[in-house]
């Protein structure tokens, strides 16, 4: 495939050079030769994520000391966008590592670090993010799983949670539920770090995607399951912070992925153009294809700055504002690319097709284009109902 020059997509990032070339390398050669294969049969591609933790491709901004990268924002955004050229399942297990390891790299304790961090960034360990639950998807205010204290110490964890990545491959996961409902989000949740093997813990089904299907997804149901009191991840009651803090980097990161999926399709759409011959000569001649090919480019470009800046800020309104802009330009630009190909386009097998279910979720999870909008709209015009979520 020839892709798009780089010229026309480069936009220059300070100290960032080698780890591109190195995660570009990564992508072409080993990711991309998998992805359909990956797509297929869901397989989770554990050998593949040995060699990320090897490259030092997992937890690029927690700190070196704790085992990580010790990179940027802007490092992070470099690598998602990277990972998910070669395949957005793959640069999601990193973001999901980012995630968990940002939580423990912050607010854990040295013991918990040792126990979960340091084996996470080994891909000794797995983890999952446990936040959504059958009542509570883009509003965390309505968790419902419950953490009780005992009266011979630690925890009781009962409650479900439902759409979790990772749920039926972890080993363990940060869980947020309610330990004080009379204060509810703004100081009765809490953060708990859950061995999945414990008993009480069950993974009833696991979830058969439209697309990013190499990414497993299932359920977590916690029925009075014991923790001791390590078992707290930071401060109690301050969960719904923590989440709140760590969900910018989140949204960044899905910007990240949705430029990768973006750029793979502008480069099919453009080498399919080159070479798809009808009325003797290249269909990229008609300006029916090409307009949209200029479209998708110039859009990817301005999503790229818009994520750049957001990087620099880590700033809850600048990451939905990047999020809300690439994802939705990215599942626009997979439709292109599938118009452009086809019939050809629709059928299984050609990576367009795949690109194109890949794109759909970018705008649901890490809150969903509406929620984006809605955090947008709240940092110019404030509350205007006068609530307090």
């Amino acid at each position: 495939m020839s892709p798009v020059p780089s010229q026309v997509l480069d936009v220059a990032t300070p100290g960032d050079e080698l780890l591109r070339r190195v995660v570009g390398d990564f992508a072409r050669n080993r990711i991309r030769p998998l992805a359909g294969e990956l797509d297929a049969t869901e397989r989770f591609p554990a050998e593949l994520y040995r060699e990320m933790a090897e490259l030092g491709l997992f937890g690029v901004t927690v700190p070196a000391e704790l085992g990580g990268a010790g990179g940027t924002a802007l490092d992070y955004l470099s690598v998602m966008e990277g990972l998910s050229y070669g395949y957005a399942s793959v640069a999601d297990q990193c973001g999901l590592v980012e995630l968990v390891g940002t939580l423990l790299a912050e607010d854990g304790t040295p013991p918990q670090r040792e126990r979960y961090l340091a084996p996470l960034l080994r891909t000794e360990r797995r983890c999952a993010y446990a936040l959504t639950e059958p009542g509570a998807g883009s509003d965390l205010g309505g968790v419902r799983t419950r953490a009780r204290r005992r009266a011979s110490g630690g925890w009781t964890l009962t409650g479900e949670k439902i759409f979790i990545h990772n749920a039926p491959v972890a080993d363990f996961a940060a869980v947020l539920a309610v330990t004080d409902p009379e204060r509810g989000k703004r100081g009765g949740v809490s953060v708990f770090l859950v061995d999945l093997d414990a008993p009480g813990v069950s993974r009833p089904y696991r979830e058969h995607k439209m697309g990013q299907r190499a990414s497993p997804v299932g359920g977590l149901v916690f029925d009075e399951v014991v923790l001791g009191d390590d078992a707290l991840l930071g401060e109690e009651g301050q969960g719904f912070r923590a989440m709140m803090r760590v969900l910018a980097k989140g949204r960044l990161g899905i910007a990240g992925l949705a430029l990768g999926i973006s750029r793979a399709a502008l480069d099919a759409a453009a080498e399919h153009a080159a070479s798809r011959r009808q009325f003797g000569r290249p269909i990229g001649v008609n300006q029916a294809v090409a307009f949209p090919i200029a479209d998708m480019v110039t859009e990817y470009r301005a999503a790229l700055l818009l994520a750049l800046d957001a990087a620099r800020l880590l700033d809850s309104t600048a990451c939905s504002m990047a999020k809300l802009f690439a994802t939705e330009a990215c599942v626009r630009h997979t439709a292109t690319a599938v118009q452009i190909f086809g019939g050809s386009g629709y059928i299984q097998g050609y990576e367009v097709e795949r690109l194109y279910r890949d794109a759909r979720i970018t705008t649901i999870y890490e809150g969903t284009s509406e929620m984006q909008r809605l955090i947008v709209s709240r940092a110019v015009l404030g509350r205007l109902d006068g609530g307090a979520g």
